[in-house]
């Protein structure tokens, strides 16, 4: 019995799909309608880019593009195979730790039934009644949301005053459910997004009016992902990764056709989705955003100055810098976040430019929040297959039919 046949058995059986037809993934998605990786060369895209430019000469005529461009991302994403489900984080956090300025909490809360999103949670140790919140998914790295790049970010904008949740790749970290390159990445690490943007607007102590989002590399990916769909998110700043000519390197970027459902996009489109509201997007001299001050960042604030807002989006490029979510990026992203959410920058550490060496880093195994004392749920799916199936997917690799 093949693969399909035998998780089809069993679907029927336990009738475990989420109101979903189940969809046969590698004959939904042929590789004719993926962009993948440098789909396009620089020349390429820099004349796609005027193409794009040519379908919209208003703000009126903008919206119908950015309509089919968010319907194409959820199309691509095959998002209606997502369950219906508000609140019931059921989240798990212990492990309070008090810093100076901050305190920083292990956490896990529910995606979905069976299924659960792994992080840390930083906090200001004074904080208001209403703070702002701010996402941070992270990039391609083992363990990253663990590393000390990850904690200095987040311990900074909690000194800030903001309350700060990383959460792990799916695949990466403590997400060990599934493997981070299987089919539907995309899908889950943007429902995941969703999860962690919706529990923090659950938390009494969050402003919804001041929402951010902001990741490096892949966690760019995930930051515009998520503020192109969902206007919740407020203020954002993808670093090193909106390009016109690259479209994500992994299946969890460009595996699924979320550039090509509706209409032919990239990934500038998807950061341009953001306006009218504030946007950062951090470039350097070494990677496919080596461009961006005269492709991308262009295109961009032509779509911002459609709603009189030039001003709500910045380009800080960095051309003797290379591709990562380092200290002189960090820094840009304090200052913005700061004027944006209305937070004091300089409870960072300020003298003539930031200094983050008031935050403790933490050895790794201090940040898991499963252990000894705290076990994995009993009710967790294990492995692509059943989550797939429980989603109402399958994949019947070539293999599977033998």
């Amino acid at each position: 019995m093949s693969r399909k046949n035998l998780l089809t058995l069993l679907i029927t059986i336990t009738g475990s799909v989420c109101g979903s037809e189940m969809l046969i993934l590698n004959e939904a998605i042929t590789d004719g309608m993926l962009c993948r990786g440098h789909h396009w060369t620089p020349d390429e895209a820099n004349l796609k880019m005027k193409e794009f430019a040519a379908t919209w000469n208003n703000k009126a005529s903008w919206e119908k593009r950015k309509a089919k461009i968010r319907q194409g991302i959820l199309d691509g994403l095959h998002w209606d195979h997502m369950p219906k489900i508000e609140g019931d984080f059921e989240p798990i956090i212990n492990s309070r730790r008090e810093m100076d300025g901050y305190a920083v909490e292990n956490i896990a809360i529910k995606s979905f039934p069976g299924f659960y999103i792994t992080g840390n949670l930083y906090t200001p140790v004074n904080p208001k009644d209403k703070n702002p919140a701010i996402l941070n998914p992270h990039g391609h790295m083992p363990n990253k949301r663990l590393t000390h790049y990850m904690q200095l970010r987040c311990a900074s904008f909690a000194r800030m005053g903001a309350i700060a949740f990383a959460y792990d790749m799916v695949g990466h970290g403590e997400s060990k459910q599934i493997n981070h390159r299987m089919p539907i990445a995309a899908l889950l690490q943007t429902w995941n997004s969703k999860r962690v943007l919706e529990y923090l607007l659950s938390r009494p102590d969050v402003d919804p009016k001041r929402i951010g989002m902001t990741g490096g590399s892949g966690g760019g990916t995930q930051t515009f992902m998520l503020t192109a769909i969902d206007d919740r998110i407020t203020v954002s700043a993808p670093t090193v990764q909106v390009s016109a000519h690259f479209f994500g390197g992994c299946i969890c970027e460009s595996g699924m056709p979320i550039h090509t459902s509706r209409v032919q996009t990239n990934n500038v489109e998807f950061a341009a989705l953001a306006a009218p509201r504030p946007l950062l997007m951090t470039s350097n001299g070494a990677d496919w955003t080596r461009n961006t001050p005269r492709i991308e960042y262009p295109y961009v604030q032509s779509v911002y100055a459609l709603y009189d807002a030039e001003h709500k989006v910045e380009n800080v490029h960095l051309a003797t810098e290379g591709h990562d979510y380092g200290f002189s990026k960090r820094a840009i992203s304090y200052g913005f976040f700061g004027h944006h959410l209305g937070l004091p920058y300089k409870r960072v550490g300020y003298d003539e430019g930031f200094d983050e060496t008031s935050v403790t880093v933490l050895e790794p195994a201090e940040l898991y929040v499963f252990n000894k004392d705290q076990p994995r749920p009993t009710d967790e799916l294990v492995g692509d297959d059943a989550v797939m199936a429980y989603l109402g997917f399958i994949y019947d690799s070539p293999s599977s039919k033998k």
